[in-house]
């Protein structure tokens, strides 16, 4: 039996065809698409006094340098997870979009991408109970008072402290509806700021086990109110956030990244499969998504999802090409120079995301195209260092630059 031919490398490959996303007003120019990195390099907005915590982080030009770098014509990048109110996380160098002094930040970024004729959309997030009170200054909050159920750690010390400190011992406080409302509107306001900065449309974070996914998994979302309960009530919160945030900018400028494989951040679902489709029964109902992101599946995290998903369940992206129609699916996570190819072809996706080989291939598109070899990434350089924050950053060279130094 003859065996089926290899599918297009390089050039030839589909991954090099124009594609539309934002209910088709927009053309990329091929289908590499920049994934959302938390790299931990914004600077410090000024403390009142010496002995006040940093509280909040601002994106400057060295943010602009590693985005632009990145940048082809006509190449879609999503930026880091962007935190959207003080209370939503305050992580060491991870830039929020609440303050003038912020959208100015963000506004070099995206002048540094556009000139070099690139498209780029902003992450909104909120870490919800993976925050800390002790970086925030304000309570931990969440679906529910689920306590971390692991011993696991946050990964920074507390200011002032050596130490880090477990999740599970600072329990978050359940949000009440007008909350819910509220941070429905911290949303909108940054989606707004997004907007003025200068970004193409806004991706809205609802996976990685942040706080839209705590509303979503059964395992934290403990609720009794219209919040809670059946999948259509857990989904509720995420639809809602989404339709305003359609509402204020556009539903066809944003964006919905998801991961229903996902245990990161202690996120346990009793049934996975049924959760995630019934949200996106919710946002079709939204219509004309810019596009849906997905993180995929993970072998070596089987045991904590297979049960849940459904034991022999295709892990593919039928069910939400039937949900959502012709919303272009783009997804994360196993993607390398070698498992790429075919990808678009099959038609499982219609572009592939790429992390840690766009953070030490700042030319990865074109080294794909031309089938170089790519530079292996530093892995103890993905979050700082904070302190000459281009280390492991901006310092990456194209392969035409290794090539002349050779």
């Amino acid at each position: 039996m003859a065996s089926s031919p290899s599918p297009p490398r390089g050039a030839a490959s589909a991954l090099f065809t124009p594609f539309k996303i934002a209910n088709g007003t927009t053309t990329l120019a091929h289908r590499i698409i920049m994934a959302p990195m938390t790299r931990n390099r914004g600077i410090p907005f000024p403390s009142p006094s010496s002995t006040t915590p940093t509280r909040i982080w601002l994106p400057d030009s060295l943010l602009a340098n590693y985005y632009s770098q990145r940048s082809t014509p006509n190449g879609l990048q999503i930026t880091e997870n962007i935190l959207i109110s003080p209370s939503a996380g305050a992580m060491p160098g991870v830039p929020g979009l609440w303050l003038p002094e912020q959208v100015s930040g963000w506004k070099e970024v995206t002048s540094a991408v556009h000139a070099k004729g690139g498209i780029i959309y902003a992450q909104l997030c909120h870490h919800g109970r993976a925050a800390l009170p002790q970086f925030t200054g304000l309570p931990t909050v969440s679906a529910s008072a689920t306590p971390w159920s692991t011993d696991e750690k946050y990964p920074y010390p507390p200011p002032g402290e050596s130490s880090r400190v477990q999740l599970r011992d600072f329990p978050p406080k359940e949000l009440s509806e007008q909350e819910i409302q509220s941070t429905i509107q911290e949303f909108v306001t940054a989606a707004r700021n997004a907007r003025e900065a200068g970004f193409d449309g806004v991706e809205v974070h609802a996976g990685n086990g942040y706080l839209l996914e705590q509303f979503l998994a059964s395992g934290v979302n403990k609720r009794k109110d219209k919040y809670g309960g059946s999948a259509e009530n857990r989904s509720r919160f995420v639809v809602e956030v989404v339709d305003a945030v359609g509402s204020a900018i556009g539903v066809q400028n944003m964006a919905v990244r998801m991961s229903p494989w996902g245990v990161y951040n202690d996120i346990e679902d009793g049934d996975r499969f049924n959760t995630w489709r019934t949200l996106c029964e919710g946002l079709g109902k939204l219509g004309g998504l810019s596009y849906v992101h997905f993180v995929e599946a993970r072998e070596d995290e089987r045991a904590g999802w297979e049960k849940s998903w459904g034991e022999g369940r295709d892990v593919g992206f039928g069910w939400v090409r039937e949900v959502l129609g012709g919303v272009p699916v783009l997804s994360a996570g196993v993607w390398d120079k070698d498992t790429v190819w075919g990808a678009v072809e099959s038609g499982r996706v219609d572009g592939c995301v790429f992390a840690r080989w766009f953070v030490s291939n700042p030319d990865l598109v074109e080294r794909l195209r031309l089938e170089k070899d790519l530079t292996i990434y530093n892995r103890a350089k993905f979050y700082g260092p904070t302190s000459k924050r281009e280390v492991g950053y901006t310092d990456y060279l194209t392969w035409e630059e290794e090539s002349s130094e050779k």
